[in-house]
This record gives C-alpha cells, structure tokens and sequence, in this order.
C-alpha cells in the first residue's frame, strides 16, 4: 500500500481507506455483473436494489421517518440554495435566513433572485467569529421558512444547538457535517448536503424533505427543479450519478460498522479535540478563529501571528505529508477539516507538527 497523504481538505475531502479499498476491489466487475456499475442501466435490478438500499441506510442512521422522501439529486447544494426558494418560497410570504457566514451568505443571494428574504439573525459584525444565540433568532411575520447553514467551513463555526422554528420549516444545508453527530430529522422541514465532505464523492446531492413541502412543489416550475418530479422517481427521473451513489452506500455501511453516528460523533470530537488542544496550549502562538463556544467539529481555523510563519507553516507540513492546510482564500490563516473520514492518527500527527513548529518557531 502506498503512503497515505495526511488528507486535511476541505472538499472533495478525505473518503475512508476501507471504502476506496473496496470499490476498488468492484470496480470493474460489481457483484459478477462482467461490468462495472457505471456502465450499467439506471434501470436494471442491480443499481435499482443499490438506490433503495442506500436510501434505507441512510434513514436508519439518522432515524429517518416516513413522511419524509430521501433523494438524491445533482448539482451540489449551490442549486438547492435557488431550489428550495423556488419550491416553497410563495410570492407572498418571506425566506429568513440566519447568518453565519460565506455560505449563508451564497444560500440568501439565492433566495433574493427568488422572492422576498429576510435576515433572522446574524454574526456579520463579529466577522462571523460566532453562531448568533439562538435567542438572538427573529422570524418574520409570514416565513416560509428559516434557513441555516449547519456547520461553516470557511470561518469554521457549528451550530451546537438548532433553533426551534414552531410551525415555520426549518431548512438547514448540512453539507459539511451530515452524519458526524446525531440529529433529530423531526426538527427539520428539510435537510440537505453535498456529498464530498462526510458522505462521498462530489457529484450527488442528498435532499431529506417532508412529504408536505414536496407536494407544494407549484407546478409551474421546470420538471427537473420541482422536488415533486424526483419523489415521484425514486430519484430515477433522469440518469443518476450512479457511481457515486454506489460511493455513498459503502460510506453509510462503514458508519454503520463503526457503530453509527452516535460513536462516529465520539470520534470526531477526541480527535478534533487533539487540534484545538494545540491550538489553547500553545499560549498564544496559534490562535483560534471561532469563538469557543461556536467552534465546529469538522473545521478547525487558526491562525499564526505573521503571515510569513503561516506560509512557512503549509510549506514544512506539506513537505511532511499533509494536505489541505492552507485557509479559504477569503479570510486567509490556516484550517484544518477533520471529517468523518479523516483518522485519529492524521490528527495526533498534525498536533505534534504543530508543537514541533511552535518549538521551532516560537
């Protein structure tokens, strides 16, 4: 086996060893089929049994009832950020938006193109150093829905609690950090994610919506933008992205055989632990973006107080192996993302480069 690269990227991002290793392993011939599942039909038995069989582990991993649909689309969250607003955003009602950063930010210049928005909540004035107190969250009068962003890769801030919209559908983009720790799906009108930071490779989209809010798809939308058109398919509408898919359903399997999320949440949080543990204990050397009590489980961001030491820092890590480090062009500094995929062993190895380079550095 060739050495693994300590895999710190944001997205696409770090998949598990065992999955690539067995995909690996079907990749040109799957299940005795003389072909590889990307050259089969969408149509046939075998990729059919592989849709419903991933759509069944996903809902018992996160406890997914029957009156949601599970689906899978294309396009990234990019387009459900205008599809979600097209969908459920009536022209008299208004799309609030809780703002937490660069990807709140891309989800509400969606929603404006769409109809009327409004602003719930927001840490804009902190630099988007914090999730704003839930307390702090203001729905307008006539909401169609509240929307938040999860987890913000780029200033790496988490909601640790979701706020409670009462009868208004709570929509969140759960990209980078679906499936890292329990969720209760009941609290959500609709969730959805990006596959190619926790679930698999780029190219499917995972849409969990209430039956209610598919049915009020207008009709009056082009076919492929109307959630109603991909429930009604099973996801089979058009040619899926079967190959990821397939990605997916070996990544839901090895959650499951790690116990499920419930551990998988456990692990995240003593190896991400390790990061941040660097960072506090380097009396200053390193320092933390996020607020503390907004920090994110899946984004460490940091920083060193020269930008030349922070450049030096991401040319002596790449040279030992790591990849991934640099931060976001738009707010600079240094981040490492730790997602499900990323190991307990790439994470002690980059706390001790960390104290080494302090060492040296300091």
């Amino acid at each position: 086996m060739t050495n693994r690269a300590y895999n710190f990227n944001a997205g696409p991002a770090a998949l598990p060893l065992e999955v690539l290793q067995q995909a690996q392993e079907q990749f040109v011939d799957y299940h005795g089929a003389g072909m590889s599942i990307m050259e089969m039909s969408h149509r046939s038995a075998a990729y059919e049994q592989v849709n419903n069989e991933t759509q069944a582990l996903l809902r018992e991993l996160y406890g997914i009832s029957d009156n949601y649909h599970v689906l899978f689309l294309q396009g990234g969250a990019s387009t459900q950020f205008a599809m979600f607003p097209m969908n459920l955003l009536a022209p008299d009602r208004v799309g609030a938006y809780v703002m937490t950063g660069s990807w709140a930010d891309k989800a509400l210049k969606e929603g404006k193109l769409i109809g009327e928005t409004a602003i719930a909540a927001s840490s804009e004035a902190d630099e988007y150093r914090r999730i704003p107190a839930l307390s702090d969250i203001v729905i307008p009068e006539r909401a169609a829905y509240v929307h938040i962003t999860s987890n913000e890769t780029i200033e790496g801030t988490q909601f640790q609690a979701y706020p409670d919209t009462k009868d208004v559908p709570l929509i969140a983009d759960m990209s980078s950090d679906i499936l890292s720790r329990p969720v209760d799906v009941s609290k959500f009108g609709m969730i959805y994610a990006g596959a190619q930071k926790n679930l698999g490779p780029s190219g499917i989209t995972v849409v969990i919506i209430r039956k209610d809010l598919v049915e009020a798809s207008p009709k009056t939308l082009p076919t492929m933008l109307r959630y109603d058109t991909h429930a009604k398919n099973n996801s089979l509408y058009n040619t899926p992205p079967s190959f990821s898919v397939f990605m997916v359903n070996l990544v839901l399997k090895w959650i499951q055989s790690k116990g499920g999320v419930e551990q998988v949440a456990e692990l995240n949080r003593a190896k991400t632990s390790l990061i941040y543990n660097a960072i506090d204990q380097s009396g200053g050397f390193y320092k933390g973006f996020a607020h503390t009590e907004s920090r994110s489980m899946m984004n460490v961001t940091f920083r060193i107080h020269s930008e030349e030491l922070e450049k030096q820092f991401v040319k002596e890590a790449e040279q030992q192996g790591f990849v991934g480090l640099k931060g976001h062009r738009s707010v600079g500094g240094l981040r490492a993302s730790t997602y499900n995929a990323v190991t307990h062993e790439s994470c002690q190895a980059l706390a001790s480069f960390m104290a080494e380079f302090q060492k040296r550095n300091g």
